[in-house]
């Protein structure tokens, strides 16, 4: 059913598209226009789904967060030319880009994407909590984390001079998916 909080939330998530889709339209930046087109896309797919998966407003919020810091990572620039994403939070590894901000925005969002995985699995089967729904649940959000890795490689496709990365950043950003698959599940186990 939907409420007046999603209506808030469609309004939000409208003015942050636009915002940002006018920033990478002005920077004919067509990666991040890619992008804004499949934050629509699901957008669109759960609303079909509302009828029969009762998102909490809490993971539409989550999912909405994603997407903000998914934009800003790649709409935020500094002084020397480079973008939110390449920034490091905390200096982990000399060897490797660890810990920067676009590990922050996998754990983040695959977190929320693997409880909406939750919501979807557990509205359509009726199986009690238990090892191997903890497995399903997130192996469930590691498959969302692929499906994002496969539509990042088809940016380096069609794209010119995307800021995607190689082999080791596919890599890191899959084990910040598992990560935040992992947390994810491991606070849905605990809360009920």
């Amino acid at each position: 059913m939907i409420s007046k909080q999603h209506l808030l939330l469609v309004a939000l998530n409208a003015l942050v598209l636009i915002i940002f889709g006018t920033i990478f339209f002005a920077r004919a930046n067509y990666e991040f226009l890619g992008y804004i087109g499949v934050i629509i896309l699901v957008g669109i797919l759960i609303a079909i789904s509302l009828k029969k998966v009762a998102y909490p407003i809490g993971l539409l919020y989550g999912l909405s967060l994603w997407g903000l810091m998914h934009l800003a990572g790649g709409g935020i620039r500094f002084a020397d030319g480079s973008i939110l994403y390449h920034q490091i939070l905390i200096p982990l590894s000399d060897t490797y880009g660890i810990f920067r901000y676009d590990q922050l925005v996998h754990i983040v969002g695959f977190g929320f994407a693997t409880w909406a995985m939750y919501q979807l699995i557990g509205s359509y089967l009726n199986v009690k909590k238990g090892t191997g729904l903890f497995i399903v649940v997130v192996m469930a959000g590691l498959g969302v984390g692929a499906l994002n890795e496969m539509i990042e490689f088809l940016a380096t496709v069609f794209v010119a001079n995307t800021n995607v990365g190689g082999y080791t950043n596919t890599s890191l950003d899959l084990f910040a998916d598992a990560l935040g698959a992992l947390i994810a599940t491991i606070f849905i186990f605990r809360k009920k």
